[in-house]
C-alpha cells in the first residue's frame, strides 16, 4: 500500500523487473510472464508495472516503464548489471512504486521501496561447475548480498528454502515457499490429429522413453543414456529413447553433447534427438511418451516433472 498526497492509503503500486521478458527459453522468462498473467487477477485493485530494458507489449492490466541501459555499455552482461542495480531502482522511483519485485536472483542493493526477490535456486553456490570465473563469482557475491536486504525472499521448494537460509544467512521468517505449477496447457492430449502432427514434426516412434530439458552437466543426460543402454535387453524391440531439446552448440565438460556417448554405448540407432521443441508442442510430446525420465542432479524445483505428471492423465 502507498500513502496518497491527502494522507489516505492508496492502492499498491507493484513494479516487476522484466529483464527476462520474451525469453521463453529460460525459466526466469517463463516465470515473469506467468506472473504477469496471474497477478492482476489476484489483486485487481493494485497498479501493476513492468520495468524493462526496451519497449515491450504488456498484457492487459500492466504499464511498461522503459529503463534502457546506456548505449556506451559494452556487452549484455554489463547492460544487465546496470539495469538491475541502477535502471530498475530508478524506474521504481519514477513510477512511485510501493513494492518492487525481482523475479530472479539479482536484486538491487537499493530501492526506494520495499523489495521482494524470488530465488529459484542457489546453483552457483552449491555446484562448483557453475561458479564461473572471477567476474561471475563477484556477481554471485553481489546478488547474495543484495538478497539479504530484501523484505521477503520467495523460492520454489523447501529444499531451496533451506539452501537460502543456510548459505545466504537470511532469517527463516523472511523466506517463503511459493510452489510452481504447470501451465493450463499442460494436460493430457487426446486429439489424435494434434498428436499425429507432433509425432510427424519431431520424427517420433510409436513407443518411446522421453527426456526433455537442458544439457548442462547437472542435467545428467548421460545417466539417462547409460540406463537406457543397460535396460535394452529387457525392453521390447520397438521402444526408443527420445532426447528432446536444443543440443549444445559445442561439446564441452560443462555442456556435453550426448550424441557421442550414445554412439559409444552402441545405442545410437535407438535414440532420437529432436532438437528444439516448441512450447506449444510439449503437452503432446509428454502425452505420447510412455515414460518420462529426469535424472537431474540438482533442481530448485524441477518443473518438467510436474508438467509430465499433468499430461499423464
Amino acid at each position: 500500500m502507498s500513502s496518497a498526497g491527502d494522507g489516505q492509503i492508496g492502492p499498491a503500486r507493484v513494479l516487476l523487473n522484466a529483464w527476462f521478458w520474451g525469453q521463453e527459453t529460460t525459466g526466469s522468462g517463463q516465470y515473469v510472464q506467468q506472473l504477469a498473467q496471474q497477478l492482476p487477477q489476484v489483486a485487481p485493485a493494485a497498479a501493476w508495472g513492468l520495468a524493462a530494458p526496451r519497449p515491450l507489449t504488456a498484457p492487459p492490466g500492466w504499464q511498461v516503464i522503459v529503463a534502457a541501459p546506456p548505449s556506451w555499455l559494452r556487452g549484455e552482461n554489463l547492460a544487465k548489471l546496470w539495469f538491475e542495480q541502477i535502471g530498475f531502482p530508478r524506474a521504481c522511483r519514477q513510477w512511485q512504486a510501493t513494492l518492487a519485485h525481482v523475479p530472479y536472483w539479482a536484486a538491487p542493493l537499493w530501492t526506494p521501496c520495499p523489495l521482494v526477490v524470488t530465488i529459484h535456486d542457489l546453483i552457483p553456490l552449491r555446484l562448483p561447475a557453475y561458479r564461473g570465473g572471477p567476474r561471475q563469482r563477484l556477481y554471485t557475491w553481489l546478488v547474495s548480498r543484495s538478497a539479504r536486504r530484501a523484505r521477503l525472499v520467495l523460492t520454489d521448494s523447501q529444499a531451496s528454502r533451506q539452501d537460502i537460509i543456510e548459505h545466504l544467512h537470511i532469517p527463516p521468517a523472511r523466506v517463503r515457499v511459493t510452489y510452481l505449477a504447470p501451465g493450463a496447457d499442460f494436460r493430457r492430449i487426446s486429439d489424435s490429429a494434434r498428436l499425429a502432427a507432433v509425432r510427424a514434426r519431431y520424427g517420433l516412434p510409436l513407443r518411446f522413453v522421453l527426456y526433455m530439458g537442458g544439457f548442462d552437466t547437472r542435467k545428467n543426460v548421460g545417466a539417462a543414456l547409460a540406463a537406457f543402454a543397460q535396460a535394452l535387453p529387457a525392453l521390447p524391440a520397438d521402444v526408443m529413447l527420445v532426447i528432446a531439446g536444443r543440443l549444445p552448440a559445442h561439446d564441452s565438460a560443462f555442456a556435453p553433447d550426448p550424441r557421442p556417448l550414445a554412439a559409444r554405448l552402441g545405442i545410437a540407432g535407438r535414440v532420437i534427438f529432436t532438437g528444439w521443441v516448441d512450447e506449444a508442442d510439449k503437452p503432446a510430446l509428454y502425452s505420447l511418451a510412455e515414460v518420462f525420465v529426469f535424472p537431474s542432479l540438482y533442481e530448485g524445483f524441477g518443473l518438467p516433472v510436474l508438467e509430465a505428471l499433468a499430461c499423464a492423465g
